[in-house]
């Protein structure tokens, strides 16, 4: 049995293309580990809040010397790496804003990239802290960002496989649908999308 992340972040509800993509690796990932069990995050229904100064104080804070606020403060990036710590594989639906990830994933990045905890420079180095997990990023844009003009535009996928990477998290796949508003392909678009979940090997 396998236990699966989904991390949903797009807005759109039933009309995003992220989760439409997210569903239909979901479904793949279900029909190779049948006994599977999915936990959705819903970053849109349920944000975690962003860093505040007691945040941060509250990461640096030995567990000892916590006051109440710092425990408040601190349960969302508790429960957040716990949640993930817990996952074999994380599917994260990525929707492409102003050439970026949703603020609503920065957040939830914020609160499981945590010193001593899921990275460690301990050895003199930066080191992972969250191993033997497999990440698929289901990323969707109305323009066309994986090759040609716009690449450079693309902030989702370089900046979360740096991050993910750093925090441990090596082993990424990258499907997206893309050119969903552009003439020509928009009416493509899904269908070439689904092909490549279709032919990837999970």
């Amino acid at each position: 049995m396998k236990k699966i992340l989904n991390i949903v972040s797009s807005v759109k509800g039933k009309d995003s293309f992220s989760i439409k993509l997210s569903n239909a690796i979901l479904e793949k990932l279900t029909s190779v580990y049948p006994d599977s069990k999915v936990n959705t995050l819903n970053l849109a229904e349920n944000p975690l809040p962003h860093l505040e100064e007691v945040h941060i104080a509250s990461f640096f804070t030995p567990q000892n010397l916590q006051t109440n606020q710092h425990k408040e403060a601190i349960k969302h990036s508790d429960k957040a790496i716990k949640e993930l710590m817990e996952a074999d594989i994380i599917v994260i639906g990525v929707p492409l804003y102003n050439f970026g990830i949703p603020s609503t994933l920065k957040a939830w990045i914020d609160h499981i990239a945590r010193a001593g905890v899921t990275f460690s420079y301990a050895n003199g180095f930066p080191e992972g802290l969250i191993l033997n997990k497999k990440v698929y990023l289901a990323i969707a844009s109305g323009g066309v960002y994986s090759d040609g003009p716009m690449k450079s535009f693309d902030f989702t996928e370089p900046y979360l496989k740096a991050v993910l990477g750093f925090l441990g998290m090596k082993d990424v796949a990258t499907f997206r649908v893309e050119g969903t508003v552009v003439p020509n392909l928009k009416e493509t678009a899904w269908t070439k999308a689904l092909e490549s979940v279709n032919k990837y090997a999970f």
